[in-house]
């Protein structure tokens, strides 16, 4: 029995600078909130709300600070590395609220090109899930932005004018171009396209690929609500291999791996390396002696 983990997988440069400022922020800090979970991955997010992380989904769930509160004791608002709409870093500003910035660098620049591109006279389009943080938050970087999922949701693209798409950061590189084909075929007077994927997820998802053409079964580990890991699952499906996603090693069965002599490994950018070092560990325990 082979085990092969992808070269790329893993905890990507953004999800590493969340956690570390995270980590700062709790040990200098008694009350540091995070607006949503600050990575999509549950023992990471249950790890730090042991250390005193406190997960809230709105402001107004922090306790108001009352007046003449020390500066250091007044509560800290953990931006994720998702990002978040501009009104809520207004509101954080509003309430006194310390801020601790923790959004990509990356969806910082996928949030100041829909500014600017509203700005240059383009109807702005982001290609991606309308449901996923990092691009609730881009929407409200320009009015009227359109969210494109799918092929059902051309229909709500302008008729001609200038249209300017930029991509969830996250999202398949094959699918953005095939969406961005088939808008350049609705006949705008001036269409600019402009790719805001992260080199690490197209570089992950090409790993990954490579990977399912010499294995029998695939692993893709991750949490179920993480759109890179998800997009790798399928990614890693429709290449003909079969694919478990699972979010730790509890969730292994061994009659996952019944028949199969080649085994791959890979890993969403929100899972520590630690999962995935438990579960080769896993592997080995119930793969041992065959081979």
């Amino acid at each position: 029995m082979k085990i092969i983990v992808s070269e790329k997988c893993g905890f990507c440069f953004g999800v590493e600078h969340a956690i570390e400022l995270a980590e700062e922020m709790l040990a200098q800090r008694q009350d540091v909130y995070c607006l949503g979970s600050i990575i999509h991955n549950k023992q990471v997010v249950d790890r730090l709300a042991q250390r005193g992380l406190k997960v809230v989904e709105s402001l107004s769930e922090i306790p108001p600070t009352p007046p003449n509160t020390p500066q250091d004791a007044i509560p800290t608002v953990l931006i994720r590395s998702h990002g978040c709409h501009p009104d809520t870093m207004a509101e954080i500003a509003r309430r006194g609220l310390r801020l601790a910035d923790a959004t990509c660098i990356l969806v910082k620049r996928a949030q100041k090109l829909v500014r600017e591109l509203h700005e240059q006279g383009y109807q702005v389009v982001v290609i991606g899930d309308p449901d996923h943080p990092e691009v609730q938050g881009a929407v409200g970087y320009a009015p009227g932005v359109t969210v494109v999922a799918d092929e059902a949701d051309l229909p709500r693209l302008p008729a001609g004018g200038k249209l300017a798409v930029i991509s969830q950061t996250t999202h398949s590189p094959a699918d953005f171009s095939r969406l961005v084909g088939l808008i350049a075929q609705r006949g705008f007077d001036e269409l600019r396209v402009i790719n805001t994927i992260c080199r690490e997820t197209a570089r992950r998802q090409d790993a990954a690929v490579a990977l399912c053409g010499r294995v029998d079964v695939m692993f893709v580990l991750g949490g179920r609500n993480s759109a890179n890991t998800g997009e790798l699952a399928q990614l890693c499906r429709r290449q003909g291999v079969t694919t478990h996603l699972l979010e730790s090693s509890g969730d292994f069965d061994p009659a996952m791996v019944s028949g199969a002599k080649t085994i791959g490994v890979t890993a969403g950018a929100s899972t520590p390396e630690w999962i995935i070092r438990d579960f080769v560990e896993r592997l080995r325990g119930a793969t041992k002696g065959r081979g």
